[in-house]
């Protein structure tokens, strides 16, 4: 396979991923389906042939054996990964990950290598397979933009938004909308009121709870609950669209009132500027292009910039209620005016949200244990409900990463950090006594498993730990799950591995060791899965190309799946 740089996505949610372009991510070796199908006794297989999925049960030996290749140091995690000069590193971190042979691996065994792969190479397919072609690399923006589609419900959203205020603003522009013509930068602090809730992590915690609760029911049609789960992924285009949306409104409200200087100081004109600047430059750095390559410059801009232009918000409001423009001064009595306006109101919605999640910070005490130099196990005070994700920082004004919540709901929770990055190559090299949290952890799309009934769960590496707390907590859904990774004890460990060892329903789990058994079709391994346990629908969390894949593959045999998306 010809080397080619790992290409990663960043989510403003904290949400990371890298992928290595490959014709097929989930294929299986070709040069593994010929191998003599009785080297490996069934007794040490992770994932039973669907020919006796009736077996499922068995699908972790009494005592499972340990990985003959080294361990990989990269996991399908939620960190937010930022180095760039690490790519050459990453390339083989992702191929060893997917439990890919990379030039260079033929130090080990022969024979052991035939003897870990043959048997379940043989039963994926009993003719071997022409190699695949790879595929021509595409370009990074290509790939952030139109990989996922044209015509998404996040890009649909983007367009409804924008189009809805583009036509509010002609409207108003030709003389037909009185009221926002003359109330401009209310319609753009009504935007950014709009996609500062679409990101409040506690605003969203609670539509998501509600959600679960309303339409959590076996009577509810699974129409509706599908359609409002695409709208709870993909609220990020309402986020975009209402961004470009309140620099247009403002943009025009800047206009009118150059128009009518007379009637207003230079003192408004200036702040409006600021505030205006402010916008443009957040939302250039939310381009994701810009954010792709350059996401500490992202996330940075964003989130100063963005409590800049809210004071500046504050100035502007209290300058143009304070303003007689037949004394061109300032008068008194300002807080009984304030209280009357609309502008006044939504700014103080937009200042709550801003603020809740970072008045629950907290430095708090935790238990980071090494699995094997490529990873860390992070352990914390208290329980916390399942499908929830959580964020934690060395420094809480510079950068926060995002991750799976693993927990029994009661006392304790966890995390698993793939060493990959600066931060989390830090927690194995130096662990530390405290880290700095959000206790108000927020909500994604698997909190929504708890909204179906049957749910088919997919994940890959290190996703499996938001999926893992279903089934050490007592769930509405009844959730059956695939997992596929690499040396599952050297890189996860044992504790994580004895958590789905000791699930009482065996008979739902597939576990899928690609270091013994070799990389599988999982797309066609979840379709399959999805039909036999008749599941309502597919929750995956894998790469982006993997997660491509297997959602594609559901929908085209006509099984709802779910993945995340860049902006999920």
């Amino acid at each position: 396979m010809e080397n080619a740089s790992t290409v990663r996505f960043s989510s403003c949610r904290g949400v990371a991923f890298e992928i290595k372009p490959h014709a097929n991510p989930f294929s299986t070796d070709p040069t593994d389906q010929n191998r003599d199908a009785n080297a490996i006794p069934e007794s040490r297989r992770f994932r039973l042939p669907w020919d006796i999925m009736r077996n499922a049960s068995k699908v972790f030996p009494s005592s499972m054996q340990r990985s003959m290749s080294r361990t990989s140091s990269h996991f399908c995690d939620l960190d937010s990964d930022k180095e760039e000069e690490e790519d050459e590193e990453r390339d083989s971190l992702y191929y060893l990950e997917e439990g890919g042979i990379k030039e260079g691996d033929e130090q080990h065994s022969e024979s052991d290598e035939k003897a870990i792969l043959a048997s379940s190479a043989s039963k994926h397919s009993e003719k071997p397979q022409q190699t695949p072609i790879p595929k021509k690399r595409p370009s990074r923006l290509s790939i952030i933009l139109l990989d996922q589609g044209l015509f998404t419900v996040y890009k649909r959203l983007f367009v409804v938004s924008l189009f809805l205020n583009v036509l509010a603003l002609v409207l108003a522009a030709t003389g037909h909308f009185t009221y926002a013509r003359n109330r401009a930068s209310l319609f753009s602090i009504a935007n950014i009121l709009a996609l500062t809730l679409c990101r409040s992590e506690a605003f969203l915690r609670l539509v998501f709870y509600l959600t679960v609760n309303i339409l959590g029911h076996s009577f509810v049609p699974v129409r509706i609950k599908l359609a409002v789960t695409s709208l709870l992924q993909s609220l990020g285009g309402i986020h975009s669209g209402c961004g470009v949306s309140s620099i247009a409104w403002l943009v025009y409200a800047l206009v009118l009132t150059l128009k009518d200087r007379d009637n207003t100081s230079t003192a408004i004109i200036a702040v409006a500027s600021a505030i205006l600047s402010l916008l443009c430059l957040t939302s250039l750095a939310a381009f994701p292009l810009v954010r792709h390559l350059h996401h500490n410059v992202f996330e940075r801009v964003h989130r100063f910039a963005g409590w800049s232009a809210l004071g500046l918000v504050w100035a502007f409001i209290v300058l143009t209620i304070s303003y007689d423009p037949v004394s061109r001064s300032y008068t008194d009595g300002l807080g009984s005016k304030l209280i009357k306006t609309q502008e006044f109101w939504f700014t103080l919605a937009i200042t709550v949200a801003i603020l809740l999640p970072w008045l629950t910070v907290r430095r708090v005490p935790v238990d980071v244990s090494s699995l094997s130099g490529h990873a860390s196990l992070i352990k914390f005070r208290g329980g916390v409900k399942s499908g929830i994700l959580g964020r934690i920082s060395p420094s809480p004004l510079s950068e926060w990463h995002a991750f799976g919540i693993i927990s029994e709901g009661k006392t304790s929770h966890m995390m698993l950090a793939g060493a990959v990055g600066d931060f989390t190559k830090s927690l194995v090299s130096k662990p530390p006594s405290h880290l700095w949290v959000r206790t108000v952890h927020f909500a994604g799309l698997p909190y929504l498993v708890n909204l179906y009934d049957k749910v088919l769960v997919v994940a890959t590496g290190s996703g499996i730990c938001v999926f893992l707390s279903f089934l050490m907590q007592q769930s509405k859904a009844e959730a059956y799950l695939i997992w596929v990774a690499k040396g599952l004890d050297d890189n996860f460990g044992t504790e994580i591995v004895n958590r789905i060892r000791d699930y009482p329903h065996q008979d739902r789990i597939i576990v899928h060791d690609t270091a013994i058994l070799g990389r599988p079709n999982v797309s066609e391994m979840t379709v399959k899965a999805s039909k036999k346990f008749g599941a309502q629908v597919v929750i995956v969390t894998s790469n982006p190309e993997g997660s491509r894949d297997v959602v594609n593959a559901c929908k085209a045999s006509g099984v709802p799946a779910f993945g995340p998306i860049w902006d999920s």
